[in-house]
């Protein structure tokens, strides 16, 4: 019989441990372990036993969850995802302790429609499940497992795929990336070696909506390129980088030789909105040959099948290795898939880049 995640659920709003709690009691490989009205609660109850995750608050009485982040991985290292709400002083927090060894972020569930309520179960429970594999955790405790996450959607369900592609040469060339659990950190690393000429960049981060506003800025005060959360019909710039919102699809168009971007609803893909495979897909039939993709960190396969469609319409790619990730999830697919032209640590993967730009 499969062990369960163990979570302790640390916030100080009763509302929110409850409903975390029912979020929890309908997934069958997740158990909640306890609950805390604040750190010095928790810190009693982990003394006892010891969480597979722990799921935070940042903004609570008595200690902060930043504080409390801090020890935890200076004493203890756990998988925590932290549970933010959406204020912008929530955002910025938040983005905070992913610098300080948080392996995530949520927002705090919300009663909406029931449609909401659901894809927001799917992607609570999935990340506690990413965590609970994460770097981290086999690091600090040696207990590797293999959890899988079945698709819910393909790309199908946002954008139809080419039954052949002829897309001719440009001098215009595009790199679309995709990452998730982990990816926050991956990302910052890849985009500060990035000179000014680089191609335009395109990326989709499984991140919540608002959060990667705040996370596009953060990037684009460290960087030498510019950096921003894309919108609707923003152009594809070299020395740019557009991040897709969080809740939104985003895809690569191109009118003449000018490459643009669509962000637009749609259902979740592969349990996720935004997809990477939707972008990877949009990526191969608008750019083809003249892109670049790059697959990174995250738990699933999102993005794998993609990456392959890249390849077959003549883009070049890259899957991060192994030992780089945090979760060696969508990498590992897309490897599977043989979708890779290369496979490379986290620190190779910009200036391989940047040498298969010079071959265009």
């Amino acid at each position: 019989m499969k062990k369960k995640i163990r979570v302790l659920i640390v916030d100080d709003s009763a509302i929110v441990r409850n409903a975390l709690v029912e979020i929890f009691s309908l997934d069958k490989d997740i158990e909640v372990m306890g609950t805390a009205g604040d750190p010095y609660i928790a810190a009693k109850k982990i003394q006892k036993e010891v969480p597979d995750v722990i799921t935070l608050d940042i903004e609570m009485p008595r200690m902060d969850g930043l504080t409390f982040l801090r020890k935890i991985m200076s004493q203890h290292p756990i998988p925590v995802v932290v549970i933010s709400s959406l204020t912008e002083k929530g955002t910025q927090t938040a983005l905070k302790s992913l610098e300080y060894g948080a392996v995530e972020i949520l927002t705090k569930p919300q009663m909406h429609t029931k449609e909401f309520i659901e894809e927001s179960r799917i992607k609570i429970c999935d990340v506690i499940k990413a965590a609970a594999v994460s770097r981290l955790r086999r690091k600090a405790f040696s207990r590797p497992k293999t959890m899988e996450v079945k698709p819910k959607l393909s790309a199908d369900a946002v954008i139809s795929k080419a039954t052949r592609y002829s897309l001719p040469k440009t001098t215009d060339i595009v790199i679309s990336v995709g990452a998730s659990t982990g990816g926050t950190e991956a990302l910052r690393i890849f985009l500060e070696e990035m000179p000014l000429d680089t191609p335009g960049i395109v990326i989709v981060q499984h991140m919540p909506e608002h959060f990667t506003r705040s996370f596009a800025e953060r990037l684009n005060d460290l960087c030498k390129i510019s950096v921003k959360e894309a919108e609707d019909g923003d152009s594809v710039l070299r020395g740019r980088a557009l991040i897709a919102p969080g809740n939104k699809h985003t895809l690569l168009r191109r009118s003449g030789a000018r490459y643009y971007v669509e962000v637009k609803n749609g259902p979740l893909v592969n349990r996720h909105r935004p997809s990477v495979d939707v972008l990877f897909r949009s990526t191969a039939l608008y750019a083809g040959s003249n892109a670049i993709g790059i697959i990174m960190t995250g738990m699933g396969d999102d993005g794998a099948k993609g990456l392959l469609e890249m390849k077959e319409a003549g883009a070049k790619t890259i899957a991060q290795d192994e030992t780089s990730c945090v979760v060696y999830g969508m990498p590992k697919e897309a490897v599977k898939l043989n979708a890779a032209d290369k496979v490379l640590p986290l620190d190779k993967i910009a200036s391989h880049t940047l040498i298969m730009r010079g071959k265009f």
